[in-house]
């Protein structure tokens, strides 16, 4: 039996259980992400651990962190494998932003000693191994496992995320003319906000009062703009709806690892206009724009260059990629070959 522990259950989790459990039994174990209970959630832990620990054949942890610790001591004294998936904010270092593991003395020796320790690391974009951020300019630019944790010598192996393109496609149906949409959830926290780009969707909210916006995902997110329409979590049947009455879709993230709602959005057929970090560059190619440096004057005066071509080819364009590049049946293929049950 695999055991599966992670900080919060998410789309991602459950789609990774859909690709497990039918050739492997898996049980999840959801810890906290609150400070406050983590001293109860440590023991809660330790006991679920020992009690699965005659069944257990390995250990598979979502992100690195306070709830890979106990999974990555138990495989090192049983003589288990323990794989961690790195999807973000456990690679990343951005104090200047409130962002990222390493920020945090105790959160950070907590990842480091996950990652140090563990059999293999499998991140699912190239730029959380090691890169050079160059988006904002405040922030450091020594990014990724390989420049946080010097000397790391866990075996690390790439696997992007992956899409059901069956469900997520274009409909065919008419979309709102200079529409754009953007998805993430605890924007109403301004730290979180900023992180997912929100503050460069606001100003240009307010430069272009004609363009239509809608941010889904956190309904007590608060926008100052009219043109702005904020909705809550959506399940994946109306989210679908959703992507294909919009134009455009928006990933101005300041840091990322591999986003899923763009990778849905643009299997929708939305073009995708996104900032040049974490694994945002490789998913949108040549199918939209993808924004250098944090810069509200080159955003505006790229998206006005997009509206000006053939948004159709560029839709056709954005989900053939993720179709041919980052399908569902290939990130089950390499995940099971990686856990070895395949």
């Amino acid at each position: 039996m695999i055991i599966y522990t992670f900080p919060v259950r998410t789309t991602f989790i459950d789609r990774d259980l859909e690709m497990i459990s039918p050739v492997a039994e898996i049980k999840p174990l959801e810890f906290t992400q609150s400070p406050i209970k983590l001293p109860f959630f440590f023991i809660l832990q330790f006991f679920q651990l020992l009690w699965f620990l005659p069944r257990t054949s390995q250990y598979l942890c979502f992100f690195g962190g306070y709830h890979s610790v106990l999974p990555v001591w138990f495989a090192k004294t049983f003589e288990k494998k323990c794989t961690i998936q790195a999807g973000g904010t456990d690679c990343i270092n951005m104090p200047e932003i409130g962002y990222g593991n390493f920020r945090k003395k105790w959160l950070r020796k907590a990842t480091v000693y996950s990652f140090k320790n563990c059999s293999i690391i499998l991140p699912v974009a190239e730029a959380l191994v090691k890169q050079e951020y160059s988006f904002d300019p405040q922030i450091n630019p020594k990014q990724g496992l390989l420049n946080l944790i010097p000397g790391l010598r866990t075996p690390i192996q790439v696997i992007p995320n992956g899409f059901d393109t069956d469900f997520w496609k274009n409909l065919g149906e008419e979309r709102n003319t200079l529409s754009f949409i953007s998805v993430a959830t605890g924007t109403s926290n301004p730290s979180r906000a900023m992180v997912k780009g929100y503050d460069l969707i606001e100003k240009l909210a307010k430069d272009h009062p004609n363009w239509e916006f809608t941010l889904v995902g956190d309904s007590n997110y608060v926008s100052p703009n009219s043109n702005v329409k904020v909705l809550g979590k959506m399940n994946p049947s109306e989210l679908l709806k959703l992507y294909n009455s919009h134009q455009f879709y928006l990933q101005l993230s300041t840091s990322e690892g591999f986003p899923n709602a763009l990778g849905e959005a643009m299997a929708s057929g939305c073009v995708p206009i996104g900032s040049a970090v974490g694994a945002i560059p490789d998913i949108i190619g040549d199918s939209g724009i993808i924004l250098t440096k944090k810069d509200l004057t080159l955003l505006e005066s790229q998206i006005i260059y997009l509206m000006n071509q053939n948004l159709a080819d560029f839709s056709k364009k954005a989900s053939q990629r993720i179709l041919t590049l980052f399908n569902f049946e290939e990130r089950k293929k390499a995940l099971l070959k990686a856990l070895t049950i395949f």
